[in-house]
């Protein structure tokens, strides 16, 4: 087990590099984050040639990108262009979406993976149709409608919730919010645990553990969930990263000030800085959940050893 972690926090490494380098370069293709500084008008070449050095955007792509990794790892993620340190947006960006990741990924398990179990012991049956039919509604459905629309009929029809999320983000406030973030990976959850529950559930193992007379219960958890968890797991582990990344739709409809709204600023506003560094973050994560995920395959099958 010590020998592949330490394998895999090599291999983490180059990949780190690469993504960290065509995220660099993409967002520096984006436009000429200068001319944002500016507004309207065009800026005069020389307070243009004074921001670019004040910035380093006069040094060519490749030199910018290791002065950027040089500062990554001294805590360093640069300035915004508003003169403000992206730690610091860092550090009231992240909690708030971190709160409604976890919201979101609680959901996710709960509920997906409960149906999923509902729905594969129960296959072809009326419950296991409808489950389906609703996973499919959910998937086809974009995320920015079923948030207006939760936020028309909760917040502004009902009353049931405000329909935007305060600065302080409790875990009350995003309960409806990660429920939207997390709609559609719920219904791959729910799709997977279905299939993995179908497929073991006629496996030998099961069968014997049926013949000694073993309680439904014990056989269900013990034996043919534990087994049918691992692609669920895979999937989860996986989804974190995009959770996090990918709540930029979520937190504008209910104006959260996190991940999601602070990327959503920097590309407007074409902030490099501030683009980069959150990225930078999100990949980061990406490749922790993986690693995570990885060392949970032997928890979840005794079978699956690692050299």
């Amino acid at each position: 087990m010590g020998r592949y972690v330490v394998r895999r926090l090599l291999q983490m490494i180059p990949v780190f590099v690469g993504a960290t380098l065509l995220i660099f370069l993409m967002v520096n293709v984006m436009g000429d984050p200068i001319a944002g500084l500016c507004g309207e008008r065009a800026c005069d070449p020389a307070t243009a040639a004074q921001l670019k050095k004040e910035f380093g955007l006069d040094k060519p792509v490749w030199q910018q990108y290791l002065t950027y990794m040089g500062n990554v790892f001294t805590g360093d993620f640069g300035t915004a262009f508003n003169g403000q340190p992206v730690t610091e947006l860092m550090s009231t960006a992240f909690p708030v979406t971190i709160r409604l990741t976890i919201v979101a990924i609680v959901l996710e398990i709960v509920i997906g993976i409960a149906l999923g179990v509902v729905t594969g012991l129960r296959r072809g049956r009326p419950v296991d149709t409808g489950v389906l039919l609703a996973t499919l509604v959910v998937i086809s459905v974009p995320t920015f409608v079923t948030g207006l629309l939760l936020q028309l009929l909760l917040g502004v029809e009902w009353g049931w919730i405000k329909p935007s999320v305060s600065p302080e983000a409790t875990f009350g406030e995003l309960i409806v919010p990660g429920l939207v973030l997390a709609s559609v990976s719920l219904a791959y959850v729910t799709r997977l645990t279905r299939t993995s529950i179908a497929e073991n559930k006629r496996s030998d193992y099961v069968r014997t553990a049926v013949a000694k007379g073993l309680p439904r219960r014990r056989v269900v958890t013990r034996h043919l969930l534990r087994n049918s968890l691992i692609p669920v797991v895979t999937f989860i582990g996986t989804d974190i990263g995009a959770l996090m990344g990918g709540a930029i739709v979520t937190e504008r409809i209910f104006n959260i000030h996190g991940v999601g709204y602070q990327l959503y600023q920097g590309i407007l506003r074409q902030n490099t800085q501030t683009v980069v560094g959150f990225v930078t973050v999100l990949v980061l994560v990406f490749l922790v959940a993986n690693l995570l995920v990885d060392l949970l395959y032997a928890v979840l099958d005794p079978r699956i050893r690692y050299a």
